[in-house]
């Protein structure tokens, strides 16, 4: 595990400063085999002074993958608010920004869909990664409504562009979108693909 410099805490937000130190900690490592004692050691308070705010390691993981999907859905957001969009213009730019989040995130955007952040037992969570999924519906909706998206089952399309995007996602930051495999720009390229089956009228939509 890489080392951190200590900067002993005396005051302030606890419970933020041990989440920052957790995400530092994650960034570095790419990995949460830390454990709560090492966050209090790096955040330079005792090491009985986590619990006063989480009731073990699993719930600090799970606080770290609930800020995941609120930041990813603020991305998301922000990367498909130009007014002049098409629908299918938000919809390359939304996952677009979702797989650059993933790769300038990876332990966290790994720990955000891994076991350790079980969605079933954690009200917050799972409201978090709802309202960043809903992004996603509310598109998929507006293009079936103005005739951008074919009227199909809307949890297909869901299923669909959300294996495409994660899947594209987690390839990428685990270096697996090889030039002599998928292209020079397969990200792009895999997306107009699904898209043109999304898609009613390809041919007189506006593309990126």
């Amino acid at each position: 595990m890489s080392e951190t410099t200590n900067r002993p805490y005396h005051h302030g937000d606890l419970r933020h400063a041990l989440i920052d130190t957790a995400l530092a900690m994650l960034a570095a490592d790419q990995n949460w085999t830390f454990t709560l004692r090492e966050v209090a050691r790096r955040t330079g308070v005792s090491h009985a002074a986590p619990y006063k705010h989480f009731r073990d390691k699993e719930a600090l993981l799970r606080e770290l993958a609930r800020i995941g999907f609120v930041q990813l859905g603020q991305s998301m957001a922000h990367a498909m608010s130009a007014d002049t969009f098409s629908v299918r213009e938000k919809f390359v730019a939304a996952a677009q920004a979702c797989i650059d989040f993933a790769i300038h995130n990876p332990g966290l955007y790994r720990l955000m869909f891994s076991s350790d952040a079980d969605k079933t037992i954690d009200s917050q969570l799972h409201d978090a990664a709802m309202n960043t999924f809903g992004l996603l519906l509310r598109l998929l909706e507006e293009g079936q409504r103005d005739g951008s998206f074919r009227p199909i089952a809307m949890s297909a399309q869901a299923a669909a562009s959300w294996a495409q995007v994660h899947g594209l996602a987690m390839l990428a930051i685990n270096h697996q979108l090889l030039e002599e495999k998928v292209g020079a720009a397969p990200i792009p390229a895999a997306l107009e693909v699904l898209l043109d089956g999304m898609c009613c009228g390809v041919s007189n939509q506006q593309k990126p």
